[in-house]
């Protein structure tokens, strides 16, 4: 194995040495007078008030999809139906009704960690998903990581911590102070925490791509945390090329099998995407965390929402919750304002 190859080893070595130390317009929006297509004369055929039809008349009146063969028909809500949602039925006047097992799943799910969040999931999340935490300076993604690791590893399970912003040492004791006992899972073979330059990472992120999977493998890690991906994607000047390598990699994480939770800087004008727009479409799941500040600036506080979790049903609601010594709680019951 070649010294780039060796990424994977050479980190924990060192970590073990220094426990001694824009987007596109329509160029044309077409004219604004409507015309006929055979005589190219302007249409007269239109009523003076566009919205003349109700949405009710024109959805019973729009065509349904065949089932088995028979079109199916709309009915129109009654003044009786109190809100319920319109049923569909068959041409024969059946009842066209989905069943809620066929959209039961048997993926595997499992819990964050964090008190409230997990009630927030409805089920849990599915296992092998790749999922971003997107947040300011402050917000608490680093602790939301380490979170996330130890509950695979109070369970039993194994997990890998890769920093590219503080060192080995850091992580260690930030989570030995929340009395999570780090250094104790290291120190069993269940977790390995690997600090790397954003640089070096960069560098050798081909041979990485490469090694990851098999590396997760024979480790055995249920979870993964790398913490974070926006000192990854800086390395590259050119959108292209950050494109490209930041798909490459979480494609890698995909083929590792194993559940990966991304840490990112949230975009200096907007909270609620990451830094460079990119990662939370290739992943499976976002959280935001970010501040909320009142009109009057008397306290600010911390919120999180879910953007989207694949193959979950989740809450759309935004949370507060706050960074204790206990680590993350999401108070689910409260409100923002």
């Amino acid at each position: 194995m070649s010294d780039e190859e060796d990424w994977f080893e050479r980190a924990l070595n060192e970590g073990d040495d220094a426990d001694g130390t824009e987007s596109d317009t329509d160029a044309d929006a077409g004219s604004d007078t409507d015309t006929d297509a055979e005589t190219d004369e302007p249409r007269d055929d239109f009523d003076d008030d566009p919205f003349a039809t109700s949405f009710a008349e024109a959805l019973s009146n729009a065509p349904m999809p065949d089932v088995d063969g028979e079109a199916a028909t709309r009915s129109p809500p009654s003044s009786t139906d109190s809100g319920e949602f319109w049923q569909a039925s068959d041409a024969d006047g059946g009842s066209l009704t989905f069943d809620e097992e066929t959209f039961d799943s048997d993926l595997d799910r499992i819990d964050i960690g964090i008190d409230g969040l997990d009630e927030m999931i409805l089920g849990g999340v599915p296992e092998r998903s790749l999922m971003v935490t997107i947040g300011s300076a402050g917000t608490g993604k680093t602790t939301f990581g380490l979170q996330f690791l130890y509950e695979a590893l109070q369970n039993g399970d194994s997990g890998v911590f890769i920093t590219l912003e503080e060192s080995r040492q850091r992580i260690l004791d930030t989570a030995d102070e929340k009395g999570w006992d780090f250094s104790e899972f290291e120190a069993d073979g269940t977790l390995a925490i690997v600090d790397l330059d954003p640089v070096e990472m960069a560098n050798s992120l081909s041979s990485i791509r490469n090694e990851l999977p098999k590396l997760v493998e024979e480790f055995g890690a249920d979870r993964l945390v790398l913490d974070s991906v926006s000192l990854l994607e800086m390395m590259y000047d050119h959108p292209s090329k950050r494109r490209s390598e930041v798909f490459d990699f979480t494609r890698s994480l995909k083929d590792a099998g194993v559940t990966t939770m991304l840490t990112s800087e949230a975009g200096q004008s907007n909270p609620y995407v990451s830094r460079h727009g990119i990662v939370e479409y290739l992943c499976d799941a976002v959280f935001v965390l970010q501040y909320i500040r009142p009109d009057d600036f008397r306290e600010t506080r911390l919120a999180i929402e879910i953007q989207k979790i694949r193959d979950a049903n989740h809450s759309r609601e935004t949370k507060p919750y706050e960074l204790t010594n206990d680590g993350i709680s999401v108070y689910q019951q409260a409100n923002i304002f």
